[in-house]
């Protein structure tokens, strides 16, 4: 598939979607968020694709929404109307315009390379991980534009930072650093600049060549589902998955290469 502000390619069961708009630090617009859901959409259901990868072309990972979309908002006094949902058997929670990450059924790491701020700060706080290079800098943006906690990142942040950490970050919208941000918790990894791309690639390739595509998928059900749930709900919920593992074909390949010293051969299902 052709697209026009995004580039997909699929290499070592890693998919790797990357914003395409370096002139504009990948400034979010309508047809770039249309064209990551039809990514999304194709690796999901692409059985060579494990993993995917979010990030951006050029200096930047997204530097929030495009300025003509805002202005464009201001003048009509309405929000841009939201999209469907992208899984109608998710939760609903994971069915508005920019919380479907967590209904994709496969692990998705934000390979933040640069600037991400506002809306791209959103966008990358749905994803699964975050790893970031060291000229990576963050920010939340929306007070100094006269705008409210966005599209989630009011439940988002304060589970990854803590509450007096998110009201920081969300008031000042001052600038984080990729250090900062890993002391916080906002980020796992961080990255030189040199060893950024392989460090991303490198971590993902592990995930879709070395570990079950089944245990990945029902995990990251389960993590995103649990928090909904109380503790008690989590374990049943557990002791549930538990019984469709012990009869998978994955289960039975994690056993067998483990006891024959072997690379596995994990097939997902």
């Amino acid at each position: 598939m052709a697209y026009d502000e995004i580039l997909y390619a699929v290499k070592d069961g890693v998919a790797v979607v990357t914003l395409n708009r370096p002139d504009k630090l990948n400034a979010w617009t309508g047809t770039m968020e249309r064209e990551v859901r039809e990514a999304m959409r194709a690796a999901s259901a692409d059985d060579a694709v494990r993993v995917i990868v979010l990030t951006g072309a050029g200096r930047g990972f997204c530097a929030g929404a495009d300025m003509d979309g805002l202005t464009a908002i201001q003048a009509s006094g309405q929000p841009r109307a939201a999209s469907g949902a992208f899984d109608a058997k998710a939760d609903p929670n994971f069915g508005k315009t920019y919380s479907y990450f967590p209904s994709v059924p496969k692990p998705i790491i934000a390979g933040i390379n640069g600037a991400c701020a506002g809306l791209g700060l959103v966008i990358a706080l749905y994803a699964d991980m975050r790893f970031a290079s060291e000229k990576a800098v963050f920010l939340t943006a929306f007070a100094r534009r006269g705008l409210i906690a966005e599209h989630g990142i009011s439940w988002l942040l304060p589970r990854l930072v803590g509450m007096a950490n998110a009201a920081d970050l969300l008031f000042s919208s001052r600038r984080v650093t990729a250090e900062e941000a890993k002391e916080l918790g906002l980020v796992n990894k961080v990255f030189s600049e040199g060893a950024f791309e392989e460090g991303v690639m490198g971590y993902a390739r592990m995930l879709a060549n070395e570990v079950s595509p089944r245990s990945l998928r029902e995990m990251k059900r389960e993590i995103w589902a649990a928090q909904f749930q109380t503790l008690g709900e989590a374990i049943d919920t557990a002791n549930r998955d538990m019984a469709g593992s012990f009869v998978s074909e994955d289960f039975k390949e994690g056993v067998a290469h483990f006891l024959e010293k072997r690379a596995p051969a994990f097939t997902g299902r």
